[in-house]
């Protein structure tokens, strides 16, 4: 599980700098910087306040997080199955609406 490439994809996807998310989660940018990286890893404290300065479900994260080295060799074909819509899913759930949200908190 890559909490912080979810992250990363997430804020990307919202247009959204490292300073910007940073800011607006208390973090310093370094921070935010070794989490998105894999430096790092994120308190769930720290994954809590981002999901809602970025307004979004905690579950839409870990949904995004996930690898298929998560997945038990027995679930393979099912997590090849499901995983791909799952996660376009969940990033349809961090839209354009999205933008308008987290810009007006800055």
């Amino acid at each position: 599980m890559n909490i912080g490439l979810a992250i990363k994809t997430i804020r990307k996807k919202l247009a959204i700098t490292q300073y910007e998310l940073a800011d607006k989660c208390d973090l310093s940018q370094t921070s935010l910087s070794q989490i998105e990286t894999g430096v790092k890893r994120p308190s769930q404290r720290t994954i809590t306040r981002v999901c809602s300065v970025l307004d979004i479900p905690e579950s839409v994260i870990y949904i995004v997080a996930m690898q298929e080295s998560d997945v038990p060799p027995s679930k393979k074909g099912v997590y090849d199955l499901v995983y791909p819509s799952l996660k376009n899913l969940a990033l349809q759930m961090v839209s354009a609406e999205h933008l308008n949200l987290v810009s007006e908190v800055a």
